[in-house]
């Protein structure tokens, strides 16, 4: 009988973890539960993109970072919730900024966690492929990946009015060919990304783009076709499209 098992000197992948900073309030969603709890299809969307990003076999862990006083709210939601066996997920308490929230996810990642996914919690329809695609291009080499598409219509650059509402003066018009909608999950080699974290200072509010923060390192930024259901759930309107698009997978795919 022929032996199936690899040659135990070949080298294992380097394990993927993903962290999803879910310690925001949502204000654009109006008033109530923070947008990572709101039901979607009756489930909270923090359980759609954890499941999200468990879907992908090269996923073993996720890191929720929960608000700073409701980790133990967050974790008793996992725990209520079918998540695949094959990944193990934390749940550590955040801080006052996107970045501060994900520079803590990345604290909490054990030592042999080599690719580092940050993922919104307001995408929570982000396809398998989508996540697979990203993974891949960190293993293959590249330092920091982000999912994107390209933009349907023309953007201006603009000087802010200082009153909201009041009429802009243009600035410029971006070759629209050369521009992306950048999505996630973003991943990063792991080095690469704690030291973004740790050289890019906190200002503000703080970076909300994990990839820029590579960018400021001088370090290059890749991308990968992303998907147009991974995107994000912001408004009202998000709520509504996300809601249609999960009830087709649901009659189509089971899902």
């Amino acid at each position: 009988m022929t032996s199936t098992s690899p040659p135990p000197d070949r080298p294992r992948p380097p394990r993927t973890a993903a962290v999803i900073p879910a310690a925001g309030r949502g204000i654009r969603l109006g008033p109530g539960a923070p947008k990572a709890l709101r039901a979607l299809g009756g489930t909270p969307m923090l359980i759609h993109a954890v499941r999200a990003m468990a879907a992908s076999r090269a996923v073993s862990l996720v890191v929720v970072v929960a608000p700073p006083d409701g980790a133990p709210e967050v974790k008793h939601l996992l725990d209520e919730h079918a998540l695949p066996e094959r990944t193990d997920y934390l749940v550590v308490p955040g801080g006052d900024t996107r970045q501060e929230s994900v520079g803590l996810g990345l604290d909490a990642l054990p030592e042999d966690i080599a690719v580092v996914l940050v993922h919104d919690a307001a995408r929570p329809l982000v396809p398998v492929d989508t996540v697979d695609a990203v993974v891949e291009a960190v293993r293959n080499g590249a330092a920091a990946v982000v999912p994107a598409l390209p933009l349907t219509d023309t953007v201006k650059e603009v000087e802010p009015a200082e009153v909201a509402g009041e009429p802009e003066p243009v600035l410029s018009t971006p070759v629209r060919a050369r521009l992306r909608a950048v999505q996630t999950p973003q991943g990063f080699d792991r080095d690469t990304l704690v030291r973004a974290h740790a050289e890019v200072a906190l200002d503000g509010e703080g970076a909300t783009d994990d990839a820029g923060m590579v960018e400021r390192l001088g370090t290059p930024v890749v991308v990968v076709p992303g998907h147009e259901e991974a995107f994000k759930v912001t408004r009202p309107l998000d709520l509504v499209l996300a809601e249609a698009v999960l009830a087709r997978r649901r009659a189509h795919d089971g899902f």
